[in-house]
């Protein structure tokens, strides 16, 4: 019997990693043949071991994008959100494996909610009161224009869907937080650390103090790495099972989220664990400043990402079976081992 071809992009990233691992534990494993895209040659010959078809190479290199997407039945692009250019490659593999061979590819491409922080540069002044759904194409067709965050590759992979070369459907996390537990990243190739979190404790051991934008007072969801990539899997077997009863293209939209929190009760956690760890003498957030900014986040821009609003509800995704537990407590929970790592880092790097 044929295996089914699958090609995973970002393979060695925290949410890619995080969904190969359940993809070889899966209980059709058997059944797959599983190519990664991977800069890393070291990477590529650890993956051989797991049964995995290593490709040594670049997301940029779009003609070896495209050729591989052509190969494969099922693509899990976990890479870049607003890769443009690798995006229309790998679309362009799967329309040439359409017209050639009259299969249907799926595509589980992995967005996220900054999206939905288009028009909101609130600077942590305010939490703004519109909560989208992720089961109402009609809305996010509206709200979100392409220059929206993400929004231009997501319109290009939903046409794609709308001109009938590929199944697409558009995941799109939250705040992930915690660490990564599974074998890729025991062995070394994949990244077990988030961004958002792990950005805001350097930021507070740097400065010795927690730090928010403005107020602190906008919102954003979260979701556990866990959680988020057992979703991913869930998706993919529903659309296995019940393909005409799954939302694909402009219903293809389904969040990862499971919680909310205000920036400042991110920051308030944070601070709270550099007093107990004797870093700091105060667990009170103070504001970032303009020059603080560029100095820990890369750019001004960057830094105010950390005071918009970013506000869902995950009914797409929850009708599908997802059961997430983990709540913003949870996440806010967390942070001790967060910081404890990323300290441990800091030591190893001195």
């Amino acid at each position: 019997m044929s295996k089914t071809p699958i090609l995973i992009l970002g393979a060695t990233g925290y949410v890619g990693g995080s969904v190969l691992a359940r993809l070889l534990k899966h209980p059709s494993k058997d059944t797959f043949e599983i190519t990664a895209l991977v800069r890393s040659a070291d990477k590529a010959k650890k993956l051989e071991r797991f049964g995995v078809k290593p490709v040594v190479g670049s997301y940029d290199d779009t003609a070896l994008v495209e050729g591989l997407a052509e190969k494969a039945h099922v693509l899990f692009s976990c890479a870049n959100a607003d890769a443009l250019n690798a995006t229309n490659a790998f679309l362009a593999g799967l329309r040439k494996r359409h017209a050639t061979t009259g299969d249907l590819p799926i595509l589980i491409h992995t967005s996220g909610t900054g999206l939905l922080t288009f028009e909101g540069a609130t600077k942590g002044m305010y939490a703004t009161e519109k909560i989208y759904r992720d089961d109402d194409p009609d809305d996010i067709e509206a709200s979100f224009p392409p220059t929206a965050f993400h929004r231009d590759v997501d319109l290009a992979i939903v046409q794609a869907d709308k001109e009938g070369y590929a199944r697409t459907y558009i995941i799109l996390p939250s705040t992930i937080w915690g660490i990564a537990k599974n074998e890729l990243v025991d062995v070394g190739i994949a990244n077990p650390y988030s961004i958002q979190i792990p950005a805001l404790i350097r930021a507070a051991l740097a400065r010795g103090r927690a730090g928010v934008v403005g107020k602190g007072l906008a919102c954003w969801p979260s979701v556990n790495i866990e959680e988020q990539a057992d979703f991913f899997i869930i998706l993919y077997d529903a659309i296995l099972s019940n393909p005409e009863k799954v939302g694909h293209g402009r219903d293809g939209f389904y969040f990862g989220i499971n919680g909310e929190h205000t920036w400042y009760d991110l920051s308030k956690a944070i601070g709270k664990v550099l007093v107990k760890l004797g870093l700091s003498d105060s667990d009170e957030p103070t504001t970032f400043t303009d020059e603080e900014l560029p100095k820990y986040f890369g750019s001004e821009a960057i830094g105010n990402y950390y005071g918009t609003n970013s506000r869902g509800q995950a009914n797409h995704s929850k009708s599908l079976g997802w059961q997430p537990k983990l709540t913003s407590e949870d996440m806010l929970d967390s942070i001790y081992a967060e910081t404890e790592a990323i300290i441990k880092q800091q030591q190893q790097k001195a």
